[in-house]
């Protein structure tokens, strides 16, 4: 991989290319919106790659109850899929994962066969009533979802 692409910890200096990279997913309808109060908010929670200082990629984890944490905004810019930065933030992720001693780590995805090369497997989302009511409940496709949930349990 290239040496000038690093993966950090976000800080709140990025939150304006988090929104714009963010933003393209969600017209796309691919992605939930978060708005930069959001962001900055939550900016403890998310894992940025760069490639020469630009923002590339981005995912964060949400914590849903006291064993389960989401991976949310997951995404990276045109251009840079298929290079290995989506594995990287999801190994990040789960690393933080396992430091809150946290043993479920889910996604709803419409990237089944990323998620299932990184260790996830497919399961029925209904058994995550947690995310249905966190987020589910205000979303527009809340009573026709089309997004497949995966779970990965942590040792």
């Amino acid at each position: 991989m290239n040496t000038t692409i690093v993966s950090r910890k976000a800080r709140p200096e990025d939150v304006e290319a988090l929104f714009e990279l963010i933003q393209g997913y969600a017209e796309k309808g691919i992605m939930l919106p978060r708005s930069r109060v959001a962001l900055l908010r939550h900016i403890d929670s998310f894992v940025v790659v760069e490639d020469a200082g630009k923002l590339i990629g981005c995912g964060s984890l949400f914590r849903l109850g006291s064993d389960l944490v989401e991976i949310r905004s997951l995404g990276m810019s045109e251009g840079y899929k298929g290079m290995g930065i989506g594995s990287r933030i999801v190994d990040a992720l789960i690393d933080e994962a396992r430091r809150m001693n946290i043993p479920k780590v889910m996604a709803l995805t419409y990237e089944v066969k990323f998620f299932l090369k990184n260790g996830f497997s497919v399961v029925d989302k209904e058994i995550f009533p947690e995310k249905v009511w966190t987020d589910c409940v205000h979303c527009s496709k809340r009573n026709n979802c089309d997004e497949i949930a995966v779970v990965r349990i942590l040792e």
